[in-house]
């Protein structure tokens, strides 16, 4: 079951009642895991740019969609690389800052995965 996120504010983001100060990834299954973005890190020195590394990560086999929170004002974005991926993967990718991507995200239907930066 998807799990519903209530809120975000800048550094945290309530997921099923439990506040978490990291980023997050959401599986198909509804679990909760914490963004692994030292695999972007390494590569380009921030975690704004997802790697080819962290897109494989993140992907799920029979995921359909992600849903990206890209942080409150919309930093983050895909590397040229993972954007291959996902398409590769026919995985249709929705980048939108956080607190919009949770709105789309309580309302998605259907094989729907997500990651969520909670800062900038």
């Amino acid at each position: 079951m998807k799990p519903k996120i209530s809120s975000t504010s800048f550094g945290s983001i309530t997921v099923k009642k439990k506040t978490f100060e990291n980023d997050i990834i959401i599986r198909l299954g509804g679990q909760v895991e914490k963004r692994r973005k030292k695999l972007s890190k390494k590569l380009y020195g921030t975690s704004h740019k997802v790697s080819l590394e962290e897109a494989k990560y993140i992907y799920e086999k029979g995921a359909e969609k992600l849903i990206m929170g890209t942080g409150q004002t919309g930093y983050v974005e895909l590397s040229k690389k993972a954007k291959k991926y996902f398409r590769k993967k026919d995985c249709k990718v929705k980048l939108f800052p956080t607190p919009k991507a949770i709105k789309i995200w309580n309302k998605s239907k259907g094989k729907t995965i997500a990651m969520f930066h909670v800062t900038c």
